[in-house]
């Protein structure tokens, strides 16, 4: 069997694709050939964001649709919407739409319930019910893939918060048991980063990343190219891998 390097034709949704990760993934699957579909959270402010990447984008037949990965019903309606527009089949999902809040991790107190119950409901609920409704037109395309975003929190218990590494570890896991229920027809991977040099983690900013960059072995920490590069390998490249997580990380995890 080959994999195709090019993207051409494929089509391609990139779910939180108005993110500093999502943003540059669909950038590189539109350089390659795709046809990309990116989603936003609804709102005004969101959606401007997403309709201005969608101009920026080579190719064409891009689209972008309102989602929240935490109402399963919203997801129900993007998959109408990406049926009417690109029939059946759905070559690759990537799950980049996630949230997090910054909580010092022996500051037991400050983690309350309602923020591990939304911190689940979004990183990895959202993620799963993602995949539980695109797995239909992904089985279609006869060689579906999904790319989970993770991080190395999920393995070195740090990150922004304890709940956050333990979304990501599930994410990890989900990844292999979602490899072993979709094969063959579906590969499913896993993308861990370090420190992103993105808006992601609210309050960090040039100065934690210059401290970061000063203890990991590559000096730098990671853009969010680093991260959609490792995403498109594994469309290209990785096409033997199943049930895998890279680690992006400049080896910060040494």
């Amino acid at each position: 069997m080959t994999y195709p390097i090019s993207q051409a034709g494929r089509i391609v949704l990139v779910v939180g694709g108005a993110g500093g990760v999502g943003t540059a993934t669909a950038r590189m699957f539109a350089e390659a050939g795709a046809h990309v579909a990116i989603t936003h959270r609804p709102g005004d402010d969101k959606a401007s964001a997403a309709h201005k990447l969608l101009s920026e984008l080579p190719g064409s037949n891009h689209a972008a649709f309102a989602a929240d990965v935490g109402d399963t019903a919203t997801l129900l309606a993007l998959r109408e919407a990406m049926q009417a527009r690109y029939g059946e089949q759905l070559h690759v999902l990537v799950n980049s739409a996630g949230f997090t809040k910054p909580v010092a991790h022996a500051d037991l107190d400050a983690l309350d319930d309602d923020l591990i119950d939304r911190m689940f409901a979004i990183n990895w609920r959202g993620q799963f019910a993602t995949v539980r409704t695109f797995a239909p037109m992904l089985k279609a395309s006869g060689d579906g893939l999904i790319v989970s975003i993770s991080s190395i929190a999920a393995v070195n218990g740090a990150g922004s918060s304890i709940a956050y590494g333990a979304v990501k570890a599930g994410i990890d896991v989900m990844t292999k048991s979602l490899a072993r229920a979709l094969a063959p027809q579906v590969r499913v991977m896993g993308v861990a980063p370090g420190v992103v040099d993105t808006g992601f983690v609210p309050g960090r900013g040039a100065e934690f990343n210059a401290k970061t960059a000063a203890t990991t072995p590559l000096k730098r920490v990671a853009s969010a190219e680093d991260v959609a590069a490792a995403v498109l390998a594994c469309a290209t490249h990785l096409g033997y891998s199943t049930g895998t997580t890279l680690t992006i990380d400049g080896g910060r995890a040494l």
